[in-house]
């Protein structure tokens, strides 16, 4: 989830940054869906739909372990 999170750190920060100089709410609430999509999008669509059948799982996947714990179906 870290990586994700990194992905979104630069639009993130240059966003905060336009915030301060300029406040606008259509930006705020883009704000607001990247780090909901970032954070909890992306570990429902990890969780439930991709690395629950991912067989890279079976290897030992640190997005398996972290997002579901070990548990496989």
């Amino acid at each position: 989830m870290i990586p994700d999170i990194l992905v979104s750190l630069i639009p993130f920060v240059i966003g905060i940054i336009i915030l301060i100089l300029k406040f606008d709410s259509m930006l705020l609430s883009a704000l607001l869906v990247l780090v909901f999509l970032t954070t909890t999008g992306n570990g429902y669509i990890r969780g439930t739909l991709t690395c629950r059948y991912c067989k890279q799982g079976e290897l030992g996947c640190p997005a398996d372990l972290l997002f579901n714990k070990g548990n496989k179906k």
